[in-house]
């Protein structure tokens, strides 16, 4: 049987113990059926509607970006690269203009 590669440092050198996985090389150890339910990340926009990795969402508000004189305006254009389960910053973005960063999903909505 073929094991995963380790979700933390990608190494090929994992091996089974019982239930678990682990890794030797970051000693990383993993439930698969647990790490299955915690990929299963339900977060949804500013209308109730589910979103996904690569979906493409729209700014319905003006954003600050921390740190930064920048201002995000209404209808600026992104792509999801990762979803997060948080209270702050549920969306890994890809923001046209202004690179990659993380948005709060009640701030947008499924284009």
């Amino acid at each position: 049987m073929s094991c995963p590669p380790c979700p933390r440092c990608q190494s090929e050198f994992v091996y089974q113990d019982q239930r678990l996985f682990i890794c030797p090389e970051c000693a990383h150890e993993w439930n698969p059926e647990e790490a299955a339910a915690e990929e299963a990340v339900n977060v949804a926009d500013a209308h109730g509607t589910p979103l996904a990795e690569g979906d493409k969402v729209t700014l319905i508000k003006d954003l600050k970006v921390k740190g930064s004189s920048l201002v995000l305006k209404i209808g600026t254009k992104a792509v999801i690269k990762r979803l997060k389960e948080g209270k702050d910053h549920q969306l890994d973005c890809k923001v046209d203009g202004a690179g990659d960063m993380m948005v709060t999903a009640q701030f947008v909505k499924k284009a």
